[in-house]
């Protein structure tokens, strides 16, 4: 038995183009604000994943989009437009680290009237992540999870009640995430348990990895459990 079917579909996969729908040539860089780097690798691999871009670039989003106040795909948006648009070599993403700010208002007003408050955008990502702070090292990793997240409630924003498996419709879900099936067999009486856990990122152990194929099989490779009792024979 696997996961319900959702009651309602938020995005159509079939809506979905994995290539890109208009040839682009590459975009501009991004310019390291103070240790900014963990930012900027991230901007820039979701500025390069076609179905993303493909969706944003359409406006679909922006179109409709009825999230109150700050919103993640709408800043994409406009920063993926402004990269790929661009004919300057580099560029400030200083629009997604402005909006990344709770104090939107008053950060846009310091930005535009008084640029040598610049650094000020970066005090803090509360918007997706108390824990990110300017001028320290982050996890590249972490703050892509809060940047998908944060694009999925987007997503998910005027839709109503939606039931769990309804909630990963979204175009954000649809591209990045998916389901894993974990099976375990009893030993003794063969009884079988089946579950599944929605994901957007695979745990891989690379530390002795020759490849990536190599660590994709390690991660689905049957393994013992010890001290688990069976639900039918109690062993």
């Amino acid at each position: 038995k696997g996961t319900a079917l959702p009651q309602r579909t938020v995005f159509s996969p079939e809506k979905i183009c994995r290539d890109w729908q208009q040839r682009q040539r590459p975009g501009a860089g991004l310019f390291n604000l103070g240790n900014t780097c963990y930012v900027n690798v991230i901007l820039q691999c979701l500025t390069y994943t076609p179905p993303l871009a493909n969706y944003l670039l359409s406006h679909e989003h922006s179109q409709s989009c009825q999230q109150q106040g700050f919103c993640m795909m709408c800043t994409m948006e406009g920063h993926i437009r402004k990269v790929l648009c661009s004919s300057a070599s580099a560029i400030l993403p200083g629009s997604v680290l402005r909006d990344l700010k709770c104090k939107l208002f008053q950060v846009l007003r310091k930005v535009f009237f008084f640029p040598s408050s610049r650094g000020e955008l970066l005090n803090s990502f509360l918007v997706i992540g108390e824990e990110f702070q300017y001028g320290r090292q982050e996890n590249a990793y972490e703050f892509l999870r809060c940047t998908l997240n944060a694009m999925h409630r987007a997503c998910l924003s005027g839709r109503g009640h939606l039931d769990v498996s309804s909630q990963e419709t979204t175009i954000v879900r649809q591209i990045f995430g998916g389901f894993m099936k974990y099976r375990v067999t009893c030993l003794s009486c063969q009884a079988v348990v089946d579950s599944y856990k929605a994901f957007l990122d695979v745990s891989l152990d690379i530390r002795e990895a020759s490849s990536l194929i190599t660590v994709l099989e390690d991660c689905v490779t049957p393994k013992q459990l010890d001290q688990k009792e069976c639900f039918r024979c109690s062993k």
